[in-house]
């Protein structure tokens, strides 16, 4: 018997059929932008309408969030996952969204599962108003035990030159402002993991994977609200080192945000992990986001307007002089 591509453990035609479950779906996410039948190795996209056009680009993945979804059959919230901690990141310059590209890779392909992923993200893409024009699916043998997978994703936006977010503004005196994060996000998992191992134990109601796969929050909506009405002289997406590694990110030198951690919104379920796994609360804070996902940084006259427009934002601290670059009290 002659061997094959199928005999060393690569399925082409489970490839096919995933690209088959997915097409139709993929092709929603297009606008006018892109160019498709000019060429199958790469993906098109025209850019038009910018005066100084700057691109923004963005690339990560789900870690071992995976492992939950892999072990209880949840794969919807994943794609979800991959595509927010792309976008979610750019985002913090201002920028707009506009192409998305995949990487799925596996020991064995199975249709049904790589499609329900990359469903996932074509509804982050659809929410975001971004095109999925591009992908890779690996079936790699040897390198993955079948029934794992890992994904990952890379996001490009756009945004003028001249409106370019990078916390050079921030200044003393500016308010720090929350946006609450949906959970856990995709950050911490490893330490999840360790202190929740029965993923299918109670909590409040329900099988505690429920909570633990809620996916990451979208912010472009609730960023491009504000973004319409007033001026953010910084913004930070709180993911993996919590609001002690990410914030200190968009400070300029001899600032520091001072933050008052009685105010934060921590989720029960960050409170039960704190208390089961008997950690730190400073290790807490340096690992998840605590119910932070994100902050934007306003003068002071602005914070009133941005907690009018955001109905769940609220105020959580603000600039002062200090040679540390962050505070928590």
């Amino acid at each position: 018997m002659s061997n094959t591509y199928k005999s060393a453990g690569v399925d082409k035609e489970e490839g096919y059929k995933t690209v088959d479950k997915i097409k139709s779906a993929v092709v929603e996410t297009h606008n006018k932008n892109v160019l498709s039948g000019l060429g199958s190795f790469g993906a098109f996209y025209e850019i038009s309408g910018y005066k100084n056009p700057v691109l923004v680009s963005g690339t990560d993945g789900v870690g071992t969030k995976l492992k939950i979804a892999l072990d209880t059959k949840n794969y919807d919230s994943i794609g979800i996952d991959c595509f927010a901690m792309c976008a979610n990141d750019i985002l913090c310059h201002g920028a707009k969204p506009l192409f998305f590209l995949d990487y799925l890779a596996c020991g064995k392909l199975d249709a049904d599962v790589a499609a329900e992923i990359v469903m996932g993200m074509v509804n982050a893409c659809k929410d975001n108003n971004c095109a999925l024009i591009g992908g890779e699916t690996a079936e790699m043998p040897g390198m993955y035990q079948p029934g794992d997978y890992d994904v990952a994703g890379f996001c490009v936006g756009i945004v003028e030159k001249d409106q370019v977010i990078d916390g050079s503004k921030i200044s003393k005196g500016n308010k720090i402002i929350a946006l609450p994060s949906s959970g856990f996000h995709s950050n911490g998992f490893s330490l999840v993991r360790k202190i929740f191992p029965d993923f299918n134990e109670e909590f409040e109601g329900k099988p505690i994977h429920e909570t633990l796969l809620v996916p990451t929050r979208l912010y472009y909506n609730p960023i491009h609200r504000l973004l319409e009405k007033l001026e953010l002289n910084g913004i930070a997406h709180i993911t993996g080192g919590g609001l002690i590694e990410n914030v200190p990110r968009i400070i300029p030198n001899g600032l520091s945000a001072k933050i008052d951690t009685s105010t934060i919104r921590i989720p029960s379920i960050m409170l039960e992990c704190e208390k089961r796994g008997n950690i730190d609360r400073m290790e807490m804070f340096g690992t998840f986001n605590m119910g932070v996902g994100m902050v934007v940084i306003v003068d002071e006259k602005d914070a009133s307007k941005v907690l009018e427009i955001l109905d769940d934002a609220y105020e959580i601290g603000e600039i002062v002089e200090n040679s540390e670059k962050i505070t928590l009290l």
